[in-house]
């Protein structure tokens, strides 16, 4: 091949590079005449916003000593602002990755309202006192002195443990039911960062697996483990919570007793249904019955109902 060949082909292809990348698509092609938006989806995501409610203001308080009537009142849409919530005690690496959290939950809040429309904020205990309750339950005895997640980082990352990975369960349960593609591509957006976040609190605790929880005697594994049982106990339908240990017949393809992400025998997130989530979050082993973190219910049509459906 000649010099002048060699240039002329070279002018073709790189044309023909330019003219593939002068209109690169960048945005999904979402059908014409499909609805974005069903009145299901609005109400599935609205049960799920709860829980987004629930890790804004919790993330928010312990790393700026405020929330969401600081940080971005209007999302709150008048509903109360949270019981016990206050600054935790975080060394520099904990608050850096719970402040990026608490910016993430409030995307995820303005995602939904510009999305489905948003709810207003259930009211919400954080308060020592109402962790220290859900830990005694789970080790099945009065811990002495009472837990308290605004401590130190290992203790407030140990309470963390118990609020992301029920929401991303939900994104998974909820994603069959979805209908409209606006709504499904907000959740597939949520789901990925709520994964992410649980997979963070997971690595930062199977780091310090073997470590004491001060004041107690009980290591960071023993604790995840137990709080994982309570979490089966409540949702009443069988394991679907695994701590950062397990058994082999719970280990990746049975072969691994590490457990970073907990995964079902497929290696695939568990899902759990608006019912499951409920007893768990009320901590009373009943959708119907208020508690926990949420002392008169959560909001939205399923929680309401749900609440008045005895």
């Amino acid at each position: 091949m000649d010099i002048v060949s060699a240039f002329v082909i070279s002018m073709v292809f790189s044309e023909l590079v330019f003219v593939c990348h002068s209109n690169p698509v960048c945005q999904p092609i979402y059908p014409k005449y499909e609805i974005p938006v069903y009145k299901e989806d609005r109400d599935n995501v609205h049960f799920a916003q709860n829980l987004e409610f629930l890790e804004a203001e919790y993330f928010s308080w312990a790393s700026k000593g405020y929330g969401l009537d600081v940080m971005a009142p209007y999302l709150t849409k008048g509903g109360p602002p949270p019981i016990g919530a206050q600054r935790a005690n975080l060394d520099d690496l904990t608050y850096r990755i719970i402040e990026e959290f608490a910016y993430q939950e409030i995307g995820h809040l303005r995602a939904i309202d510009k999305t489905v429309g948003g709810i207003p904020r259930p009211l919400m205990d954080l308060s020592r006192e109402n962790f220290a309750k859900l830990f005694d339950e789970a080790v099945g005895y009065k811990l002495e002195p009472p837990f308290d997640p605004y401590r130190d980082s290992l203790s407030y990352m140990l309470s963390c443990y118990v609020i992301p990975y029920v929401g991303m369960n939900g994104y998974v349960g909820m994603n069959p039911q979805l209908k409209g593609y606006a709504a499904k591509h907000l959740v597939a957006g949520l789901l990925g960062v709520e994964a992410g976040q649980d997979a963070v609190i997971r690595m930062y605790l199977y780091e310090r697996a073997d470590e004491v929880v001060l004041p107690y005697e009980y290591t960071v594994a023993y604790f995840t483990d137990r709080i994982s049982n309570l979490r089966n106990q409540l949702g009443m339908c069988g394991i679907k919570d695994e701590g950062i240990y397990v058994p082999l017949e719970l280990g990746a393809e049975n072969r691994t007793e590490s457990n970073v992400l907990s995964a079902d025998y497929y290696s695939l997130s568990y899902p759990r249904t608006p019912q499951e989530i409920l007893r768990i979050v009320h901590s009373t082993g009943s959708e119907h019955m208020p508690g926990g973190f949420y002392p008169h219910g959560a909001n939205g049509r399923i929680a309401r109902e749900l609440l008045q459906d005895p």
